[in-house]
């Protein structure tokens, strides 16, 4: 019982780092400018039907409209226990039979806006608590493939079914991994808890006009609580007294076994800085992660895809290449697992291991990921490595990046990630001083730049500014602009 959940709480952020025996595996971060939408309810209205996309827009009330794709209406939400019988084949279905401009309908967020693309939006609700989680539109009872014993989830499914048959009330459920040896008024009292609280949302969602919020997820500080305290977590230490009092009346109403676990923060010292977590964190937005043995990895996220490179670095290992290639590789599968959670990088992922000739080792590299990655909470999915080398593999996605919440894109790259060299930028120069005197008459030609380039025309290209000015026939003026990026120049007419 090694784990434990730090909560910082600043005037306009919460910050939750979940900790395995001192190492930071995942980081949430909430600010009250952009809270995560996943899990709220909304009252929407469709704006725009598009069949060749088998996708509907929703206006919500949120900056940018809701994206609900024809899967989200027919599917049930993720890990339910619907036959796929039960569920019509999306390609087969044309969006304008299931809505049309106009209707309004209840949504549920199931992926934060990212970038400039608008949250992912269901119709299929799903209501966690701490030991359930309720399909209204659902019909059976599934449990959670984290718990391993099939005689467990054999009993946990007959015990919540006789509980609904005793409710008299429809729906589906999702048992939780909490649920294990937990007893059944515990289990019948979620039920209940559930199955009110849905009766208030759709009372609510009738009186509520279409764009407008019906139902907002806990807090951070709350639902890092409902979401990850379990048995293995040995104590959550939180730094703010009022929140404190707050995280231990919710864990008193519904996880009283846990309420002890909770503890106050009064040292002096910031809690992620005593305990590493702001190290962590600046570490986690570099791109190169360094291994314990002396080799590394390198993780570039792009639009597309996030692609990790394993190198050794400054490990010749002790016996020969092949096991010191194997040895970097086994150890960098672990490092990447845990920096995916870290980062929380989805979508799909490209991991180019250091090549391996041998076949047991190429095997052994992929159990070895699997194993890395059974902890994370996020569905990933392992291809084997292909003929190049590649491990191909994608983690489902539903809220930013650490990199893309907590940075800006460069605002001398824009981004790009990388900027022209002083003696390209001469050389455009040169360019346009020749237009413009061929252009425009004037009694000199000024050139405004950065100081690298200036002073890169005054060292390495003085002579050709002189031929450029008996050519022209005009002075030219070099003039230093300390505002200018390194690419950034004007040439005016004097």
């Amino acid at each position: 019982m090694n784990i434990e959940i730090l909560v910082n709480v600043a005037p306009r952020e919460s910050r939750a780092a979940l900790l395995d025996n001192g190492a930071l595996q995942e980081v949430f971060i909430e600010r009250v400018s952009r809270r995560g939408l996943v899990g709220n309810l909304y009252k929407g209205r469709v704006t725009r039907v598009l069949p060749g996309m088998q996708a509907a827009f929703l206006e919500v009330g949120l900056a940018r409209t809701g994206f609900l794709h024809v899967a989200d209406i027919l599917a049930p939400p993720p890990d339910a226990a619907n036959d796929a019988s039960d569920i019509p084949d999306p390609r087969e279905v044309d969006i304008r039979s299931l809505v049309r401009e106009g209707d309004e309908l209840l949504v549920q967020v199931v992926k934060d806006p990212l970038g400039t693309k608008g949250a992912r939006l269901s119709t299929q609700v799903s209501l966690p608590s701490r030991y359930l989680v309720y399909l209204p539109q659902g019909k059976r009872v599934g449990v959670s493939s984290r718990i391993p014993s099939v005689e467990a989830r054999e009993q946990l499914r007959s015990m919540v079914k006789r509980l609904v048959e005793a409710s008299g009330r429809g729906g589906g459920y999702i048992v939780r991994t909490a649920a294990l040896d937990a007893p059944a008024d515990l289990l019948e009292a979620d039920l209940q808890f559930l199955q009110r609280m849905w009766a208030h949302m759709r009372e609510r969602a009738l009186a509520t006009p279409a764009g407008n919020l019906v139902h907002e997820d806990l807090p951070l500080t709350t639902r890092v609580l409902r979401d990850e305290l379990r048995d293995q977590v040995r104590r959550v230490l939180v730094d703010s007294p009022t929140e404190f009092a707050r995280m231990q009346e919710f864990a008193r109403s519904f996880m009283p076994e846990y309420a002890d676990r909770i503890e106050l923060h009064d040292s002096p010292r910031p809690i992620f800085d005593l305990h590493g977590v702001e190290d962590e964190i600046s570490r986690a937005l570099e791109p190169r992660v360094p291994l314990k043995s002396g080799g590394y990895i390198v993780i570039q996220q792009t639009e597309a895809m996030t692609t990790v490179d394993v190198n050794t670095g400054g490990y010749v290992g002790s016996r020969n290449l092949e096991e010191t290639i194997f040895r970097t590789n086994l150890e960098a599968a672990v490092a990447i697992a845990r920096q995916l959670r870290v980062r929380n990088l989805g979508g799909i992922i490209v991991l180019d291991f250091i090549d391996m000739e041998d076949a047991e080792h190429r095997q052994a590299l992929i159990e070895a990921l699997q194993t890395a990655l059974a902890e994370d909470r996020a569905q990933t999915h392992i291809s084997s490595i292909s003929p190049l080398g590649l491990v191909e593999m994608t983690r489902k996605r539903t809220r930013e990046s650490l990199e893309h919440l907590l940075c800006a894109p460069c605002p001398q790259c824009q981004g790009r990630g990388f900027v022209r060299t002083a003696e390209t930028v001469a050389h455009e120069i040169f360019r346009e001083l020749v237009r413009q005197s061929r252009q425009f008459n004037s009694s000199e030609l000024v050139v405004l730049a950065h100081q690298d380039v200036v002073a890169w025309l005054q060292e390495s290209e003085f002579a050709v500014l002189e031929e450029l000015e008996a050519e022209s026939g005009r002075p030219i003026r070099l003039q230093p602009e300390s505002m200018y990026s390194l690419d950034q120049y004007d040439v005016v007419l004097a």
